[in-house]
């Protein structure tokens, strides 16, 4: 019988899954809990207003126009301050807790954040068990990937995590020097799961449903985080859990239009040209019209330009 997945988590992706984005892709499908973009952590308490910046969410209950559970994501290595900044998370109503562990960006490894921790587990028990103790029964999830350079860590990492008493280990199923190049290893994190009892959410090279089943099997969690998939497909959420159809492109018009007006209302309308051609390279890998209206688009700036092609598409 195959395995039904029970959590789906809509991933951070830094610069592009935004408060916008996630208003877009959690009306359409049915997620558990969205991770925010991280918060950067260093020496001192973050003002508010910057954490309403990142998640102004936070103003709404913590939750997205249509209902989805949001989560603030941390990153830093100074354990004392990641607590205190957890502490203020949560008293701005954000739903639990999450550190981030496994970005790959070197300016952020070349500051000691993200996935260069993943050399010393030591400073990631030391991160990790303070920021429980300061949240107490308040959810903690970290996010990891399989290594820096390798996977010889992996069960150190993951012993910081539980020792730690985190309540979640979303593990991204690749290492820092993968990147993101394909294939995603799944079955380490199938290891994990016959090791520890922590719950575990598997993440990446997840496109498509048989993506999904695989990963699931492989990594023996019902747990999934989408990322890149569902900028890909927007629907790929409801694709996996409820088995419908892939969004046909005249209703992908219809979304992409959506993303425009709020795009050109919102605080971003600078980039408004270059966030669209960015999504539409994820979505040229599904549809072949994203792809013509792309290079057709490529080299225009002019908003109105841009809008008249998107309407003329559909």
């Amino acid at each position: 019988m195959t395995k039904q997945v029970k959590q789906l988590i809509l991933a951070p992706m830094e610069g592009v899954i935004d408060p916008l984005m996630r208003d877009l892709l959690t009306s359409i499908n049915h997620f558990d809990l969205c991770i925010t973009e991280f918060l950067r952590v260093v020496d001192k308490l973050i003002p508010k207003h910057i954490f309403y910046k990142v998640n102004p969410e936070l103003k709404f209950r913590g939750l997205t126009p249509s209902g989805t559970p949001i989560r603030v994501q941390l990153l830093g290595q100074n354990p004392p301050w990641m607590a205190e900044n957890a502490v203020r998370a949560i008293e701005l109503g954000s739903h639990g807790v999450d550190i981030n562990f496994g970005c790959p960006a070197k300016t952020v490894n070349k500051s000691k954040g993200g996935a260069a921790l993943l050399k010393t587990p030591e400073d990631i028990y030391q991160i990790t068990s303070n920021v429980k103790k300061a949240i107490g029964e308040e959810t903690l999830s970290v996010k990891i990937r399989l290594g820096f350079d390798d996977t010889t860590l992996l069960n150190e990492i993951v012993d910081a995590i539980v020792q730690s008493n985190a309540n979640l280990l979303t593990v991204h199923a690749r290492t820092k020097k993968d990147g993101y190049k394909p294939p995603a290893y799944w079955h380490y994190i199938g290891e994990i799961s016959d090791k520890v009892s922590i719950d575990l959410v598997a993440n990446g090279e997840i496109w498509q449903k048989k993506d999904a089943t695989t990963c699931m099997e492989q990594a023996k969690t019902d747990h999934l985080m989408l990322a890149r998939g569902i900028l890909a497909l927007p629907n790929l959420g409801q694709v996996i859990k409820e088995n419908v159809a892939p969004l046909p492109w005249e209703n992908m018009s219809l979304l992409l239009l959506k993303f425009c007006e709020l795009e050109l209302n919102g605080n971003k309308s600078f980039y408004f040209s270059s966030r669209l051609k960015q999504w539409l390279r994820y979505l040229r890998l599904n549809y072949n019209q994203a792809n013509e209206l792309f290079e057709k688009i490529k080299p225009l700036k002019d908003k109105d330009e841009i809008l008249k092609l998107i309407h003329l598409c559909r």
